[in-house]
C-alpha cells in the first residue's frame, strides 16, 4: 500500500517548545498508522492559523481531487449566507415559492407558499425526501428543481429532520436565480478569496444548475481551507469572507439529526468531540469537515478527512470509526 506523508513537525521544530514538539511527533504517529487506512485518502490538519499536518494514503494526497459529496452542503449554505449578506437575499426566513415561481406545480399545496430557506437549509421542509432510496429516481427526472417541488408532503414544513439533496438543489437554484449566475461561478468568486480553495469539478442538472450538496470534487487541502475559514470566523486571506453572524446562525441547532439524534443546523452537524463542541459536515463514503471552534484553553481547529467515495460509511460503522480518528487527532493536536 503506497503512503505519501506530509508532516510539518521537523520544520515547524525550532519553532516550537518541548511538550509542542512531543505533541507534533503524537499527531505525526496517530496519522501514519490509523486503523482506517484501507478506505481512506487524505487527511489535512489546521490549528491557530496555519496547517500543521497533511497525510495521504493508498496512492492519494492531500492535493488529489476527492467527490466529497454531501460534505458540500456546507459550501451551499456558506453561499446563501454570503448571499444574504450581500443583498441577493432577505433571509432564511424568506419564501421560496415567490423565487422558484416558474417551476411550481400547476396545482401547488398550499404548503409550499410556506416553505423558506431556512427550512431548506435544515432539512425541514416537509416534502418527500430526494436522497437514499428516491435519489436515482429524482436525479433520472428531466427537470429536478420541478421534481423537488412535486413532491409529496410528508409533514408540514419546520417539522422534524428529512434529509434531501433536492432540499439544498433548491438553494442552488435559488442561488442561480436571484443572482444571474452560476453556482460555481459564485463559489469561485465569494470563496475563491480563501487561500487553498478550489472546485475542481462539480455535476449539474439538465436546466445545468450546479448539485446544490452533492457530486462537487476538491482536494482535501481545499476542503481543509473551507472549514479553517469557519473557524477562524469566516476570516481568510486577511478578508471576512463568511459572515460571522451567518456562522453563528449556522451553528444553532434548527433539527435532531435523523442519522445521529445530534443536532443539525443550516448545512452542519452539531456534536461534541474530545470534550469540545463540534461543527462538522458528512458526505457519503466518509467526506469529513470537522470544526472545532476556539475556547479559552484550546485553540481553533479544522481536520479534513476524504474517503473511498463509493463505499458507505453510515450503516457500516466506517464514520463512527472516523469520529475517533477525528477525537485522537484533537487530542495529539
Amino acid at each position: 500500500m503506497q503512503r505519501r506523508t506530509l508532516i510539518r513537525c521537523a520544520a515547524l521544530a525550532p519553532l516550537l517548545t518541548a511538550p509542542q514538539i512531543l505533541r507534533a511527533a503524537d499527531l505525526s504517529q496517530v496519522l501514519s498508522r490509523p486503523d482506517e487506512a484501507d478506505r481512506l485518502r487524505a487527511i489535512a490538519v489546521w490549528r491557530d492559523g496555519q496547517e500543521i499536518a497533511a497525510h495521504g494514503y493508498n496512492g492519494f494526497g492531500p492535493d488529489s481531487p476527492t467527490n466529497i459529496k454531501s460534505a458540500s452542503k456546507s459550501i451551499i449554505s456558506a453561499l446563501a449566507g454570503i448571499a444574504i449578506d450581500k443583498g441577493h437575499l432577505s433571509g432564511p426566513n424568506q419564501p421560496i415559492a415567490p423565487l422558484l415561481s416558474s417551476d411550481l406545480p400547476a396545482d401547488p399545496d398550499p404548503r409550499l407558499s410556506r416553505i423558506t430557506l431556512g427550512h431548506l437549509l435544515s432539512m425541514r421542509a416537509g416534502l418527500e425526501r430526494q436522497s437514499g432510496a428516491n435519489y436515482g429516481r429524482w436525479v433520472s427526472s428531466p427537470n429536478w428543481v420541478r421534481a423537488a417541488l412535486a413532491a409529496p408532503f410528508t409533514q408540514d414544513p419546520g417539522g422534524r429532520m428529512q434529509y434531501s439533496t433536492a432540499s439544498s438543489h433548491l438553494v442552488s437554484a435559488i442561488l442561480t436565480r436571484t443572482t444571474g449566475r452560476s453556482t460555481l461561478d459564485l463559489a469561485r468568486d465569494w470563496l475563491g478569496e480563501i487561500p487553498g480553495f478550489r472546485i475542481t469539478g462539480w455535476e449539474r442538472d439538465p436546466q445545468g444548475i450546479y448539485l446544490g450538496g452533492n457530486q462537487m470534487a476538491m482536494s482535501t487541502r481545499s476542503l481543509l481551507a473551507f472549514g479553517a475559514t469557519y473557524a477562524n470566523r469566516g476570516r481568510a486571506g486577511g478578508r471576512q469572507v463568511v459572515p460571522q453572524d451567518w456562522i453563528a446562525e449556522s451553528w444553532q441547532p434548527r433539527a435532531s439529526s435523523m442519522f445521529t439524534g445530534q443536532g443539525y443546523g443550516y448545512g452542519w452537524f452539531l456534536g461534541r468531540m474530545a470534550g469540545r463542541d463540534l461543527r462538522y459536515g458528512w458526505g457519503y463514503g466518509g467526506q469529513m469537515i470537522y470544526v472545532l471552534p476556539a475556547t479559552r484553553r484550546a485553540a481553533a481547529m479544522a481536520i479534513a478527512i476524504t474517503s473511498d467515495p463509493d463505499q458507505p460509511s453510515a450503516r457500516t460503522g466506517y464514520r463512527e470509526d472516523l469520529h475517533r480518528l477525528g477525537a485522537r487527532i484533537v487530542a495529539a493536536a
